[in-house]
């Protein structure tokens, strides 16, 4: 059995910095793809290009997740394309500040948990009758926060409990179609928002030697070790694996 079908990827993010190495190994495993990215068309095309360049098939979409006409339009052109979609990759993020619950606005509240919890709803609403002919998967890059909650990542976590309470409710109710809903957790990776996080200040020194050292393997994620999470729980080799979440996090939540 082949550990994926014919049919195509989505990569949900696939300019950032976790999504661009899920794209990559999608397309190490030879799978078709495709991926999005909200404004970072140059990172995008170049992904694509590397995936390209090692033989490899993916296009780039340009694709507004608080726009459900713009998720549909993206999922029916692949559809039109290449017959079916069998896997959503969902990795998708923007910038998140690092405040204590008592120092969050309303209007902070409100715009991240548009952009992540609409914007995954969009994607899951407008993939499910295309999922459901595929029977296809979909894996969605959560945080190991919600286990082991860092002080000052409400932003990040709480959307993610939502998004993962989502994900169970798929996973029991697209079953019977054949869907497989799954979420890999992570802890602090070296890619994305972390590096930016410390350019900024909004990171010193003493919190990363704390979180190194809450840590039991010492050191923090790469993008590579996510993406071989993601690829797995969407391939055939977990295709009785469901409802569940991988945290790969070096322990953190231990």
């Amino acid at each position: 059995m082949p550990d994926f079908p014919e049919g195509v990827a989505l990569v949900v993010g696939g300019s950032g910095g976790i999504g661009s190495a899920i794209a990559r190994g999608f397309g190490a495993a030879g799978v078709t793809l495709a991926i999005t990215y909200r404004h970072n068309k140059e990172v995008a095309d170049e992904v694509a290009g590397e995936i390209r360049g090692g033989g490899g098939a993916c296009s780039v979409h340009q694709v507004a997740l608080g726009d459900l006409d713009s998720v549909k339009a993206c999922l029916d052109q692949l559809v039109e394309e290449h017959g079916k979609i069998h896997t959503i990759a969902h990795a998708a993020g923007t910038h998140i500040d690092q405040p204590y619950v008592s120092q969050v606005t309303p209007e902070q509240w409100r715009n991240t948990m548009d952009w992540d919890v609409n914007g995954f709803f969009h994607v899951a609403h407008a993939a499910l009758p295309h999922l459901r002919k595929s029977q296809g998967s979909i894996v969605f890059v959560s945080s190991s926060g919600l286990k082991r909650f860092p002080p000052g990542d409400v932003l990040s976590v709480a959307p993610k409990g939502a998004i993962e309470a989502l994900m169970r409710g798929i996973a029991r109710e697209e079953g019977r179609y054949g869907i497989r809903a799954n979420n890999v957790a992570v802890g602090v990776v070296d890619a994305g928002m972390f590096p930016k996080l410390i350019e900024r200040g909004e990171l010193s020194q003493e919190w990363i030697d704390a979180a190194t050292r809450n840590t039991p393997l010492r050191r923090f994620g790469t993008p590579e070790e996510i993406a071989d999470a993601a690829v797995f729980l969407a391939s055939s080799r977990a295709r009785y694996i469901t409802g569940q979440t991988l945290f790969v996090d070096g322990g953190y939540t231990l």
